[in-house]
């Protein structure tokens, strides 16, 4: 794991050898379980670290320290990127929300082999969650990789921040045309004017954005909308008689 201690610390973030040895325990299981379910296609060592590790990681580049703060990571999959964040922020309390339950099997699988507390796994749609008053406005943080277009993520984000926290959308190519088609419904849904920050991984091209949204006003009570809805209809000026 000398390697992702390496390409961690490009971004500034030092990994201590307790946690590299979190890391390849995380790397063994994810590999184990990939040939019983579909967890992710990129299997191999390398790709794992850099494209699911180091990836993660860099939200610590806008997040800063998470130690002591409230993230919820939705559509969080094989677990990224909540849990490198889990495994570099100790005491960050986490909320994973997953809606296929194999995949949360996985989930619990890997919190409880690596012996992480705080860790809270919700098996249950994001729209589902996002109308929870356990979970409501109340993060610091909501964030999520690769999910869906941007003005249908912030519907699932925004409204699980509390106002000033603020919604991370991990995006690739596109981001800055999707963030300007999804200005209409970020004003709806109580957020800002988003910051877009570029990021290169080690060894690779094409760069990606983290796309960060503060939540300045509070979501009104019809978001998110019933599930399915947001991405069958997403929030646009085109169709605002028809986004409820």
């Amino acid at each position: 794991m000398q390697e992702l201690a390496d390409e961690a610390a490009a971004f500034d973030i030092e990994l201590s050898p307790q946690q590299l040895a979190l890391f390849s325990r995380y790397q063994v299981l994810l590999q184990s379980w990939n040939r019983r379910i579909n967890l992710t296609a990129v299997d191999d060592a390398r790709g794992i670290r850099q494209r699911h590790f180091v990836d993660s990681l860099t939200c610590a580049t806008v997040t800063g320290d998470l130690n002591g703060r409230r993230l919820i990571d939705v559509g969080s999959g094989g677990g990224f990127p909540g849990l490198p964040l889990k495994i570099l922020y100790p005491e960050l309390q986490l909320t994973l929300v997953e809606s296929v339950t194999k995949k949360v099997h996985f989930l619990q699988a890997v919190v409880e082999a690596l012996g992480l507390q705080s860790v809270q796994i919700v098996d249950a749609r994001a729209e589902t969650v996002g109308q929870d008053e356990d979970f409501r406005e109340y993060y610091d943080w909501a964030v999520a990789r690769a999910v869906a277009s941007l003005n249908v993520l912030l519907e699932y984000l925004l409204p699980l921040c509390r106002v000033g926290g603020n919604a991370l959308a991990m995006k690739s190519a596109g981001a800055e045309s999707e963030a300007a088609q999804a200005a209409h419904a970020i004003a709806i849904l109580g957020g800002a004017e988003p910051r877009l920050q570029p990021v290169r991984l080690p060894d690779r091209q094409e760069t990606y954005y983290l796309v960060v949204v503060e939540k300045v006003a509070p979501t009104p009570a019809e978001y998110p909308r019933q599930p399915g809805r947001p991405a069958k209809r997403p929030i646009s000026p085109e169709r605002s008689s028809d986004n409820l």
